[in-house]
């Protein structure tokens, strides 16, 4: 039995695969390179479909409640109880979604052994619970006129709980790594809150009456006029890694979010009650700008992952200025941390 010769095998680059085409120093390297020789430095987020509908249906429900209060409050029963059937079927929803992205229910009741303050997803985990239950709840009381004073309690525990809905995973993504989604973490909680506002209010000009239709129409214009200052600025203060916001898929789906809601906005300013058909459209319009808004910022935090540029430079950019500032300081007090690191 004659011996086979075993050869290595070559890649590309002439170099066995999975070995670097990086001919030059190691300090030149450290000094020079822009990437993790090209390679995505973090991984990119495995959520599916559901995660995106599911930040869309959460902030929806969340908004609706707050409407649905603040109608009841006004004497608008027509508003409030339609936006609370909204809000029901929204929270009903946004726990299904969550549960298909885990993969088994019971992931989901894992979640809630324990209770961390520290922790988006914690938090973010009892808030849905408890949002859910209370404005399941308060719907179903609704619909049957039954026990009017449990009603308000649950209807008024899931209005509390309404505004944490809107924000809390915008919280949960700017917690990650993700560099889209990190460094926007001063703006992202306004942009979905706004949004949010803006698609409960266009779900009420769909589903309530014209003549009783003024507050959600309020809301969907000011949730969207607010939303797009709000992503305008975050984009502008994000420089580089706000590049996917305006590039490539995610750029795409926000351009068409922003087009959509802008269009929708006028259409229910210049219908109003008087054209309730086209203030419909106008909704409706909003509707689907909300959608693709949540869409976009999260193909944005994937494609930030993918390029390792958005997770290399900003951080090149941090410790040159941090360099820069221990170099102004002097000599002084650029050793005075050491010597208090000793101590």
């Amino acid at each position: 039995m004659s011996e086979q010769k075993l050869e290595p095998q070559v890649g590309w680059n002439g170099k066995p695969p999975g070995t670097t085409s990086w001919d030059g120093s190691v300090t030149e390297a450290g000094t020079s390179m822009r990437s993790y020789y090209g390679r995505p430095v973090i991984k990119p987020p495995v959520w599916q479909w559901e995660i995106p509908v599911y930040f869309f249906t959460g902030g929806l429900a969340g908004a609706a409640a707050v409407l649905s209060a603040g109608a009841r409050l006004g004497g608008n029963r027509v508003l409030a109880r339609r936006m609370a059937y909204a809000g029901a079927v929204a929270d009903a929803v946004s726990p299904v979604l969550l549960m298909a992205d885990l993969g088994r229910p019971e992931r989901f009741l894992n979640m809630l052994r324990v209770f961390k303050i520290t922790s988006p997803m914690s938090v973010g985990s009892w808030i849905l619970t408890a949002s859910s239950a209370t404005s399941i709840a308060g719907g179903a009381l609704e619909a049957l006129g039954l026990m009017p004073r449990a009603k308000l309690a649950a209807q008024a525990v899931s209005t509390v709980l309404g505004p944490p809905m809107t924000t809390y995973t915008a919280v949960l993504i700017a917690d990650t790594a993700v560099p889209a989604w990190h460094e926007a973490r001063h703006e992202l909680p306004f942009v979905f809150a706004l949004g949010s506002a803006a698609s409960a209010g266009a779900v009420g000009t769909m589903i309530a009456p014209a003549r009783c239709a003024g507050p959600a129409r309020r809301l969907a214009i000011g949730g969207v006029a607010g939303g797009l200052v709000a992503e305008q600025v975050m984009e502008k203060r994000l420089g580089l890694v706000g590049e996917p916001y305006s590039k490539g898929l995610s750029g795409k789906l926000m351009k068409a979010s922003k087009a959509l809601a802008a269009t929708g906005a006028a259409l229910v300013a210049l219908g109003g009650k008087q054209k309730p058909r086209q203030s419909i459209a106008g909704a409706s319009l909003i509707f689907a700008g909300e959608v693709l808004l949540r869409w976009g910022v999260f193909k944005a935090g994937d494609a930030s992952a993918r390029d390792p540029r958005f997770t290399v430079e900003p951080q090149r950019e941090r410790a040159d200025q941090d360099g820069s500032q221990a170099t102004s300081r002097g000599p002084v007090a650029a050793v005075a941390p050491a010597k208090e690191s000793q101590k």
